[in-house]
């Protein structure tokens, strides 16, 4: 249904929550018959019980994708056919706006208006992306000389698990389903525990449209059942992860447990923003570094969590981002003028306050904010903070808090803020504020991570490879023309006329 968002607390009370598997184009329980709670962050209340999906289920949704990719059409169907079905699907999930938005906001505390205007667009934007290219992308001939050809073709590598996290639910699913979808795979989709229904009911938006049975399943449950068993599965040609380092090691020890499937993995990430004493636009540096910490309550892999600023530009900096950080209104998400919301659940709240209760213990300043908010909701609410005098071998300045927390920490020469930057185990992404073009380049360049911005807090657009170096990402990237590569096989066909 679509939903009309002048009234969304009218609007959640009045969603069906999808709370099934999908496995071969059909809604269904879990095969035990068990289910988990799935939870407000905003309230901490109970919004639905989800079908609990275990190696039984994973079975069942394997064999309905091989079937699809091996009996029905879809890998062999003509690249504008998939095409024109992926942007039907398309179409049917922006028609579903409303709907899918408080969906997520309700199941991810996420604000509405960044689901409504950020989350749901990227899907919909981005499975248009990976449609569009379907037909657009050729093979190739070797210059193998008179008498023989050597053809170089790219087919869909088969069944591909893509397990999801709960920070951005539906633009990581898009980010997976896009390129999978369009070069002919088919797909068993583990969305997080903790936000399962939104990619549930575009799962059953996808059969609405006409994707093929079996091609798209999904089935909610736990990592150490439902991710496992999705990860160990012979069946299973590649995995796509977007998660914690810690899990995805998880990952690429079931490939070598199993049938050495590829493993795609993006994990957590504790990015560095350098702003040197040259960068002429304080206000604007301080709006991005609000933007980059504060975003969807620091609950963001590639979130600018420390910054690096010049000594003699410090004091000046700290005033602008102490204004900026007064836009951040944390409140109900259901409520349009909220722009931070909840922490996932009250496990991941205590994790954030003890990274801020070591701060503290640490030496570090706490200059804005520090405390739990709306305790009376009885949500999980974290509200924007800011630490100074950081010390970079504390574990605030190297541990990912994945949350509204910025550890800051000074530097006197440009040289001593790459060596910052770059010492850490991760590799995501970085920026840096300057008008220096020469400085600009060679940090560029410099910095060891998958993106890197310049006056601005900014992962690129659909067209950009998204993915991180060291212990940030391993085998591929999410977004772009990589995306569609690492989704099929490589062939050489060889043909000797002589």
């Amino acid at each position: 249904m679509t939903i009309d968002l002048a009234d969304p607390v009218a609007l959640a009370a009045s969603i069906q929550p999808p709370t099934r598997a999908v496995i071969g184009g059909r809604s269904i329980d879990a095969a035990s018959g068990q289910t988990f709670a799935t939870f407000n962050p905003a309230t901490g209340s109970e919004l639905a019980q989800v079908a609990e999906c275990d190696a039984e289920d994973v079975d069942r949704a394997v064999a309905a994708a091989r079937a699809a990719f091996e009996e029905g059409p879809w890998s062999g169907m003509a690249p504008t056919e998939r095409k024109q079905l992926i942007l039907r699907f398309a179409s049917l999930v922006e028609a579903h706006t409303d709907e899918l938005a408080v969906i997520e906001t309700l199941e991810a505390g996420k604000p509405i208006s960044d689901c409504s205007s950020i989350d749901i667009p990227d899907l919909v934007a981005t499975l248009r992306w990976h449609a569009e290219a379907a037909d657009k992308l050729y093979d190739q001939l070797s210059p193998s000389g008179p008498g023989k050809v050597g053809m170089v073709v790219r087919e869909p590598i088969g069944v591909v698990g893509a397990v999801l996290p709960w920070n951005y639910p539906l633009m990581m699913a898009g980010w997976k389903l896009g390129p999978i979808l369009a070069a002919g795979n088919t797909c068993v989709v583990k969305p997080a525990e903790q936000t399962s229904m939104s990619t549930i009911r575009i799962a059953e938006l996808a059969i609405e449209a006409g994707i093929p049975d079996g091609v798209f399943n999904v089935v909610p449950g736990f990592g150490p059942t439902a991710g496992a068993a999705i990860g160990l599965h012979d069946d299973v040609d590649c995995v796509a992860f977007t998660g914690s380092t810690e899990v995805g090691r998880h990952f690429l020890r079931y490939s070598a447990d199993s049938n050495l499937k590829e493993v795609l993995l993006e994990c957590g990430g504790k990015s560095p923003v350098i702003v040197m004493a040259d960068a002429d636009d304080l206000d604007a540096a301080a709006s991005g570094i609000c933007e980059g910490i504060f975003w969807n309550g620091g609950q963001n892999c590639s979130a600018n969590s420390r910054l690096l600023v010049q000594r003699s530009i410090e004091e000046e900096l700290m005033q602008r981002i102490a204004e900026r950080s007064r836009d951040w209104v944390v409140g109900d998400p259901l409520v349009p003028e909220t722009t931070m919301g909840a922490m996932i659940e009250e496990e991941h709240l205590g994790k954030v306050m003890g990274h801020i209760a070591d701060a503290h213990e640490a030496g570090s300043t706490c200059a804005i904010g520090g405390h739990r908010v709306r305790e009376e909701s009885g949500g999980w609410f974290v509200e924007p903070t800011v630490f100074t005098n950081v010390d970079p071998s504390s574990r605030l300045a190297r541990e990912e808090v994945f949350g509204p927390v910025l550890a800051v920490t000074v530097f006197d020469a440009p040289e001593e803020a790459i060596r910052l930057a770059n010492d850490t185990d991760y590799g995501l992404a970085g920026t840096i504020h300057t008008t220096d073009l020469r400085t600009a380049h060679l940090a560029t360049r410099a910095m060891r991570a998958g993106t890197v911005a310049v006056n601005c807090y900014g992962e690129g657009d659909i067209t950009t490879p998204f993915g991180g170096f060291k212990q940030s990402g391993f085998g591929g990237r999410d977004k772009s023309i990589a995306a569609h590569e690492q989704y099929t096989e490589l062939k050489t066909i060889w043909m000797d006329l002589s």
